[in-house]
Formats: structure tokens, C-alpha cells, sequence
């Protein structure tokens, strides 16, 4: 592949998709349209496509030999409304590709053009994935007894990142992402006319004191440090919106984050045992949701991508996330890394509901992506 790079009609057209799936985004677990949008273009350059993967996933596969690189993007969008307006701006009401997956996508759109024109020295397998924002879709992946027959040796990824300067890299071995996991928590007490709070069973006051102390699980440390742990807050309700009635029930939802997933169980002992203490007399229920594990680069991984982002600007800050990331779940798989790419310093912050992903990072990402590829396959 050498000499060969992403063209100038590779990036329009890449850019042309990036917009047309910002306008019909999809969220976590829905993604057939654009599951089925980009199957068909993959088969249109001419890649062996495996669809339905884990959900809505699809591998493209270029190539061939005995050796397989994975190169990861998303398919989902958020539950967000956009207030941006840019001419390409969501047609679906409440849902936008407001974290970049359709960014992500399009870089992935000018990788395979190029493989197109040229197969590489292994296989490639470039992997659109499900349900990222929800945590489950990489499980699935996994799960999916297709995913043993892709072979894939080692995997990478990217994810743009606001606040860094446009285009700069930020890569390192070891934590790239913290483990997170979301409790939701509901007390069950019982109903009163409002005139007769004593004939029922409020359970405010247990709400009350649950928000703070749940809070106050979080340390206050570095990112990085392997003590670190955050609690947050994400939602609280009490009764129902009237003035007649008494509540009898309240629901907090917290989320958990830990550096490491090691962590992460005593973090959420403590934060159950507190459930325990503040809701005495209620009838209590605690479920999971969006469960991410930590996301780890490999040394190996980390040195491929090393390979490719030589002489583009580096930035230290950013590693690692607070937030979660299940590209993480790969990497019990198989060696994998991770590098950020910088989405401006002015840029809208992730999940933003003004953020829009920058076209220019288009042909960066996919010059970086051709040149792990090239230097994978030069592995032998």
C-alpha cells in the first residue's frame, strides 16, 4: 500500500455519507438503516460483508491471508435534541449523532475506498458496531459465534475529542477509559392524601439523604490514579407532579466510574450498602444498566498505532477519559488500542447538544487507519 492514500473524491464522498447519516441518526439498538447503509456500501467497493453481527453490527472484509486487523467505528447516536444548525442537521426528532459515530463512520468509508483500489497484505476487517453508547453492543459482537470466524488478530480505534487542537494525537499504553456502570434505584413506601402524610410511607427523606451520600462515594483524585473513583447523581424523582397526594415512591439513578474494573465492585458495595442504610422500612429495588468495563491499550497495539501517527502533533492531556468507552470489551479479546484525534479547541464538547463532528478529520483519520493497516501487514 505504499504511496497510496485517501484521495480527494475518497474524502467528498466519505463526507457526503458523513452528513447523510447525521440527518437519519439512530439510537443504541435500532441502528438497522444505518446498519443496512453502510452494508450496502461496503458491498459496492467490493468487501465480503457480514451483517446482523451482535445486533445490528457489520464487518466489511478486505483482503486475505492468514492474519486480520480490526479497525472499529460505531452505529449509534443519542437521545439528545440538536440545537445546532447545520444544513446536514438531524431529521429525527430527540436523536443526533452528537459524540462523532458518524464522523467515525465516514473515516471508515475512506479506509475501505482505498482498500478498494488496492488489497492489503492481510485481511481487514472494519467492524461497524452496535449499541456503544449503551455498553452492550461489543458484548454482543463478541458473543456472536461469527465473531470467531473474522479471525481478528489485533484491533484499533479512534475517537475524536473536542478540547484537543485539530488533528493533534493523544495515544499511551495502559487505561484509555474508566469503568462505569449505572444504578438504578427505586423505594417503595406507600401512597397518603396530602392532609394525612402520616397514613402512609414517604420515602423523601430517605431520597434526601441518599443524593449527597452517594456523592459523597467520589475521591477527589487524578484521573489516572488508580484510587480514582466518581459517583454521580444522574436523575432523581419523588411521587407524582401533584398537590393532593402524598408520595409513596422515589427513583435516584447513579453512575458509577472507577479507573479500573478491579475497582469497580467495592465502589458499588458501598454505594449499595448506603441504598441499605438510608431506605430502612422500604420496599427496595436496585438494578444495572449501561455497564462499561475499562477500556486498556495493549503495548502492542499502542506500538502499531505509534507506527502510524509518526510526525502528526502530539498532546499529552486527554488519557485518560473519565468517560467509558466499549471498544474495551475487545481488548479481553485480543491486543487493542485506542488514540483520540483531536476535534478543535473551540469545538462543542461530547454529547453537546450543539456538537457536530469536523469534516476535516476525515482524510486524518483514515491516513492514520491506512498506515497501521500497511504497517500490520508488513508484520508478515
Amino acid at each position: 500500500m505504499a504511496g497510496l492514500g485517501v484521495s480527494e473524491v475518497d474524502v467528498v464522498q466519505a463526507t457526503a455519507l458523513r452528513r447523510a447519516l447525521h440527518r437519519a441518526p439512530e439510537v443504541s439498538g435500532d441502528e438497522a438503516r444505518t446498519a443496512e447503509m453502510m452494508a450496502g456500501r461496503m458491498r459496492a467497493l467490493g468487501a465480503e460483508v457480514v451483517t446482523g453481527l451482535g445486533g445490528h453490527g457489520v464487518a466489511a472484509v478486505f483482503g486475505a491471508g492468514a492474519r486480520c486487523l480490526m479497525v472499529r467505528c460505531e452505529l449509534d447516536a443519542l437521545p439528545i435534541v440538536e440545537t445546532g444548525r447545520p444544513e446536514w442537521r438531524s431529521g429525527v426528532t430527540g436523536v443526533a449523532h452528537l459524540c462523532g459515530h458518524d464522523g467515525h463512520m465516514a473515516i471508515l468509508d475512506a479506509v475501505a475506498a482505498v482498500l478498494a483500489r488496492q488489497a492489503p497484505g492481510c485481511r481487514v476487517v472494519l467492524l461497524f458496531q452496535p449499541a456503544e453508547e449503551t455498553g452492550a453492543g461489543a458484548a454482543a459482537v463478541l458473543a456472536d459465534p461469527r465473531w470467531q470466524a473474522l479471525g481478528v488478530e489485533m484491533a484499533v480505534s479512534l475517537h475524536n475529542m473536542p478540547g484537543l487542537p485539530l488533528g493533534a494525537v493523544a495515544l499511551q499504553s495502559g487505561p484509555v477509559n474508566c469503568a462505569s456502570r449505572g444504578l438504578r434505584i427505586a423505594l417503595e413506601g406507600r401512597t397518603a392524601h396530602a392532609s394525612q402524610p402520616e397514613a402512609g410511607r414517604s420515602p423523601a427523606l430517605a431520597l434526601a439523604r441518599l443524593i449527597p451520600a452517594l456523592g459523597a462515594l467520589s475521591r477527589d483524585l487524578p484521573t489516572q490514579d488508580a484510587g480514582f473513583r466518581l459517583a454521580t447523581v444522574t436523575h432523581a424523582r419523588l411521587g407524582e407532579a401533584t398537590f393532593g397526594v402524598a408520595p409513596g415512591r422515589a427513583e435516584i439513578n447513579v453512575t458509577l466510574r472507577t479507573l479500573l474494573d478491579g475497582q469497580m465492585a467495592a465502589l458499588e458495595a458501598e454505594a449499595r450498602a448506603l441504598v441499605a442504610e438510608a431506605s430502612e422500612g422500604f420496599d427496595v429495588t436496585i438494578t444495572v444498566h449501561e455497564a462499561f468495563g475499562h477500556c486498556v491499550n495493549a503495548p502492542e497495539a499502542v506500538a502499531l498505532l505509534e507506527s502510524a501517527i509518526d510526525g502528526m502533533q502530539r498532546v499529552d492531556s486527554g488519557l485518560p477519559m473519565r468517560a467509558s468507552e466499549d471498544f474495551g470489551r475487545f481488548g479481553a479479546a485480543v491486543p487493542s488500542a485506542m488514540f483520540l484525534l483531536g476535534a478543535g479547541e473551540t469545538c462543542p464538547a461530547l454529547h453537546n447538544p450543539d456538537y457536530d463532528f469536523p469534516d476535516d478529520l476525515i482524510a486524518i483519520g483514515a491516513g492514520v487507519f491506512l498506515r497501521a493497516i500497511a504497517a500490520f501487514a508488513a508484520q508478515g
